[in-house]
């Protein structure tokens, strides 16, 4: 029998600024690094940019009528730090700010708990140019920002987020350039990983001297397996696999240490930081957020950069449309570890959903999208498992709530439990947004039913 949900367990969606809100200079906001890097040829599929995206800006509060019709009971989403500092520091923008408390006061009326992200990698493009994350300035101007949305929203927002997944800022923005700002550099990526995790630190500083509830990291997690026949190098290559994308974050915030592992993977680019300024990079916080979407199963690839690793496909596994294989026990797996490892921290899985194939329109009103209502039974019910098996579980938000700009891959790609029109922004929940409703409104007991 499953182990019921807690009755104040969250239920909730997620989505980002940049990727829904549309409207992107809209009454005086600033100009983001995302703004920009839509702008260059070549960097998004399709040409396509968030200056429309959902037009969630100009439609929040259909939008949380919406949410409030699917049964939603918290809703995750980001701020753009360039619609509240137009230049980054200083001076305020009153109108970009007032979105958010609008939106928050949306939410509240309805019914909707608010979970607050500080940034999910949209940089106003004044700082990104004195730096961006490779400044040694950027801990101390994102604390800064953070402290402006907490002395205007804290009374409101019960849960804070400082940072969405430094892993891909880092990563993919400064090692592999697949992302804003574009840049290729192993030396730089080491760097802005550590200025994200110092940032982090600041901001929950910042939030300890004037908020009044609840402050969390969000990273994303993929588990590194090898195939049952892996020989000692490729077991070492997911080691270091693991070190790079799993515990590069977590461990310097919640155990005050870097991987040892992460001297290999960087080589000569690692900069080898003061073990004191590793150790103040552990601030206590009140729950960690888990984006999980796949596990990934490699071999050693001694060609491959900047790790000697290859993901394997797995015959008879459940792909997406973005390459990633269906897992659901790896997202239990992982709660589990999480808990055991950081000290039983309250977990929320902050991000969990697919892009499967959805027809391009509606048909006669409907969006029938069964692969994904399998993926949400599976994975909730996964979730279920970890609390069963000792995890903290504190809420769930699937990813997305509606179709939108999928950063580099444009509007190809689409995650939402709600389809989106692109040419007429009409909104459709698919058979998916149906089923999760009826999973919250069960609290958890439509898992139960066949998908």
């Amino acid at each position: 029998m499953r182990q019921p949900f807690p009755p104040d367990f969250l239920w909730g969606c997620a989505t980002s600024a940049y990727q829904i809100e549309g409207s992107p200079l809209a009454d005086g906001a600033g100009v983001s690094n995302w703004h920009r890097f839509v702008r260059t040829p070549g960097r998004v599929a399709g040409g396509d940019t968030g200056d429309v995206a959902c037009d969630h800006y100009r439609r929040m509060k259909d939008d949380v009528a919406l949410m409030r019709e699917l049964g939603l009971t918290a809703y995750r989403f980001s701020i753009a730090w360039s619609r509240v500092l137009p230049e980054g520091r200083g001076r305020v923008n009153a109108a970009g700010l007032g979105f958010y408390e609008r939106l928050v006061d949306e939410l509240l009326a309805n019914g909707i708990t608010p979970m607050a992200t500080l940034h999910h990698w949209d940089l106003p493009a004044v700082l990104d140019d004195r730096g961006g994350w490779l400044s040694p300035d950027m801990p101390g101007w994102f604390a800064d920002y953070a402290q402006v949305c907490f002395k205007a929203l804290d009374d409101r927002v019960p849960l804070w987020t400082t940072l969405n997944e430094p892993w891909v800022i880092a990563d993919q923005g400064y090692m592999h350039g697949n992302l804003a700002p574009g840049h290729k550099s192993a030396y730089e990526a080491a760097i802005v990983a550590h200025r994200l995790m110092q940032a982090h630190a600041a901001g929950v500083q910042a939030y300890r001297a004037v908020g009044r509830h609840k402050i969390g990291l969000v990273v994303n997690i993929e588990p590194k397996h090898v195939a049952p026949d892996a020989t000692d190098a490729d077991r070492h290559a997911a080691q270091l696999a693991d070190a790079y994308m799993n515990r590069q974050y977590l461990d310097p915030a919640l155990l005050g240490t870097y991987p040892d592992e992460l001297r290999e993977v960087f080589g000569e680019a690692w900069p080898d930081w003061p073990a004191a300024e590793v150790q103040a990079l552990k601030v206590p916080i009140d729950f960690l957020g888990l984006n999980y979407y796949t596990r990934a199963v490699v071999r050693h690839d001694p060609k491959a950069w900047p790790l000697p690793v290859a993901p394997q496909r797995q015959p008879g596994g459940i792909y997406t449309e973005t390459g990633w294989e269906l897992h659901p026990q790896s997202l239990a797996d992982t709660l589990v570890w999480m808990h055991e490892r950081y000290g039983g921290l309250p977990l929320y899985v902050t991000e969990n959903g697919a892009a499967f194939y959805d027809p391009p329109a509606a048909i006669n009103g409907e969006v029938n999208d069964p692969l994904r209502v399998h993926y949400l039974r599976t994975h909730i019910a996964a979730v279920q498992d970890a609390m069963a098996r000792g995890a903290d579980m504190r809420g769930y938000f699937a990813w997305s709530l509606f179709d939108n700009l999928e950063w580099a891959l444009g509007f190809a790609k689409r995650f939402g439990l709600v389809h989106v029109d692109f040419q007429t922004l009409q909104r459709t929940p698919k058979a998916s947004a149906r089923y999760y409703a009826d999973v919250i409104a069960s609290h958890g007991a439509a898992l139960d039913q066949p998908s």
